[in-house]
């Protein structure tokens, strides 16, 4: 009695997980595609922006103290900063007369606007770098079922098939995980170093800002 319940239970599983192989597979290419293209654009980051970031933070902070508006803005325009941090700057600047606390509230939002920016690009290769091994692993067994199966009947041919399929869905599964984590593990290390020279100027405008209306209140 238990082995005839057992039985549509046993087949019901082994149809499904066949029937998940081609979309595991294609998955897997789909992610290995992925981390082509942002090493792709991994390369054109390096060359482009990473290469024109010639900004000093310790000087264009020591250039801000005793300026008004229009000479920082001038100075953050020209300091080779990123055109995200020059606009985040630039609008920080621009609504320099407010509050000191809604200022601090506007200087928040506008970093954690660039962390989720930069949260955003990152997610993209921590997602291949989670689901390349875990795919590959489905991909591997998948196959394995039919292949013992076809040992136990001395089908060599489906056995060898079986076998060529696990492993390249294993090889695909580990290198585009490999290659997504190595994008997102520099890239992080970048964007820690944008964040905190804009987080450094940010409260150096702040200051600025403070004193000056110190000044005006004397």
């Amino acid at each position: 009695m238990t082995l005839s319940m057992l039985t549509p239970l046993r087949d019901t599983m082994h149809t499904i997980s066949s029937g998940l192989l081609a979309p595991t597979i294609a998955i897997l290419l789909l992610l290995l595609a992925v981390s082509v293209i942002e090493l792709g654009g991994l390369l054109v980051e390096t060359l482009t922006e990473r290469r024109k970031m010639k900004v000093n933070v310790p000087e264009l902070v020591e250039f801000f103290q005793g300026k008004d508006a229009g000479a920082i803005m001038c100075g953050v325009e020209n300091s080779g900063l990123f055109r995200r941090h020059n606009a985040a700057l630039g609008e920080l600047i621009k609504h320099g007369s407010l509050p000191a606390a809604s200022l601090q509230a506007l200087a928040r939002r506008l970093l954690a606007g660039e962390e989720l920016h930069y949260a955003r690009i990152t997610n993209r290769t921590d997602l291949v770098a989670r689901l390349g091994p875990m795919l590959g692993l489905m991909a591997t067994l998948i196959p394995l079922g039919p292949g013992m199966i076809a040992l136990g009947q001395g089908d060599t041919k489906t056995l060898a098939e079986s076998l060529l399929t696990a492993f390249d869905a294993t090889v695909t599964g580990l290198a585009a995980a490999g290659v997504a984590y190595a994008i997102s593990r520099l890239r992080k290390r970048w964007y820690e170093g944008y964040l905190s020279n804009l987080e450094a100027l940010m409260e150096s405008l702040l200051e600025v800002f403070a004193r000056g209306r110190r000044t005006e209140e004397q």
